[in-house]
């Protein structure tokens, strides 16, 4: 056996035990999830009772960063402020946007400016002004310098007044009972600081006045693709890491934290891409090394609709930017990989994430590499390529790779042959 057919043989053999471990781990993440989901299924009978409000329900902040959403930021307000919830505020954030945001947010909604003592306990940038509704009490808006999503997300926490806030994208669409839904952990468990919830894909649906109306599937391939994708992320990756209290990421789009655990944490850095998923890993880092009881909760309610890419090139730079904002959580927070303390999250749930999904570039190209130089060296030396390392054999063990079935981002190091077209999101 020459070097060249031993390095297409260990390489067979390592590809062979990661896709044995990947596809065993990600086998208990269903089996995980399964459970949850059924003990969810006994619980929904109740949903379909009369809900009442206690008065009891913790107020909510919600908190709405906008940036150049002229077209779409009144409908997306309007929809919010007719949320189901006993007591909340909404803080749209205006994070300098280039086009007419403030001005129709002053012209649809009745805004003056209204001076108030503004708490700065996280550093942003600037705040020019600060403005309420005449015609809704509960919608503040902040004008700030430019300072992008997770600078706008600590101003808006810089003047909530409640002790639960949430982030919301202000292209969501949200359910009427979102909040509702998504408190319930907090209810039922005193030490969670966080909920996330399943956030589906919008394309093919019927949205009218901010609401969705009819469920459907959109006819693009690439939307209908990460229909199946998300489903596959949040029914049984995210849930099944939250049932162990591993879950290391709660998606941007709408989330619930606790404030005062997210002030003890630094706030979001605004200098990160992913800004959601690096503010829980340091949560659970941080929370771990202090020993404090804490619960990342998720619930499998499709409680928030968001817009999905629907052309190669606009989902290409999507998963690029979510591939560098995973790869930034990680390396900041790598003190929480096989801490003394790290448990479940640090044991588990990171390494897990960083071999399922962060390294898998490499193991793409890795694989590529180990068969196709061999037939490219054995060509210019005028020798036939081993039947072992045939072209066919190249491609096929790409397509093997389950890196390429289960693919975060997508890798530009990869011929385009080779790419996928599916990448889960956890």
């Amino acid at each position: 056996m020459n070097t060249h057919e031993l390095i297409v043989h260990f390489t067979t053999v390592f590809v062979l035990c990661y896709f044995v471990l990947l596809n065993g781990g990600y086998l208990l993440l269903n089996f995980l999830s399964m459970i949850s989901l059924r003990r969810r299924s006994q619980e929904i009978i109740l949903d379909d009772l009369p809900q009442v409000y206690s008065a009891l329900e913790p107020p909510i902040s919600v908190l709405v960063p906008a940036y150049n959403e002229e077209a779409t930021i009144a409908a997306s307000v309007r929809s919010m402020l007719q949320l189901s919830y006993s007591e909340m505020e909404i803080i749209v954030i205006n994070d300098g946007s280039a086009d007419g945001t403030l001005e129709v947010l002053q012209q649809e909604f009745g805004l003056q400016a209204f001076p108030e003592a503004y708490r700065i306990q996280i550093e942003t940038k600037p705040v020019r002004g600060f403005y309420r509704s005449t015609r809704y009490p509960n919608l503040r808006v902040i004008d700030k310098t430019n300072g992008g999503k997770a600078d706008s997300l600590n101003a808006g926490i810089n003047a909530s007044r409640y002790p639960l806030f949430c982030g919301v994208d202000a292209d969501s669409i949200l359910q009427r009972d979102s909040l509702q839904r998504l408190v319930k952990p907090f209810l039922t468990d005193s030490t969670v600081v966080a909920t996330g919830g399943t956030v589906r894909v919008a394309n093919g649906c019927e949205v009218r006045g901010g609401y969705l109306t009819r469920v459907g599937l959109p006819r693009n391939a690439w939307a209908l693709f990460q229909v199946v994708e998300y489903l596959r992320a949040f029914l049984f990756g995210r849930l099944g890491w939250s049932v162990i209290n591993g879950m290391l990421i709660i998606s941007g789009a709408f989330g619930l934290f606790r404030k005062d655990a997210v002030l003890a944490a630094g706030g979001y850095k605004p200098k990160t891409i992913g800004e959601d998923m690096e503010l829980v890993v340091r949560m659970h880092r941080l929370l771990r090394e202090k020993k404090q009881p804490y619960r990342i909760d998720f619930i499998p309610d499709p409680v928030c609709w968001t817009e999905a890419p629907e052309d190669r090139a606009t989902l290409r730079n999507q998963r690029i930017r979510w591939q560098r904002g995973l790869s930034e959580s990680l390396s900041a927070n790598w003190g929480l990989m096989f801490s003394r303390r790290g448990g479940v999250p640090g044991w588990l749930a990171f390494p897990s994430c960083c071999c399922s999904s962060g390294w898998d570039p490499w193991w793409s190209w890795a694989v590529i590499s180990s068969w196709c130089l061999p037939g490219i060296s054995a060509g210019c030396r005028g020798r036939r390529l081993p039947s072992s390392c045939s072209w066919r054999s190249a491609w096929a063990s790409c397509f093997r790779l389950p890196a390429c079935c289960s693919k975060k981002s997508l890798s530009t190091s990869i011929p385009s042959r080779a790419s996928c077209w599916c990448w889960p999101l956890s």
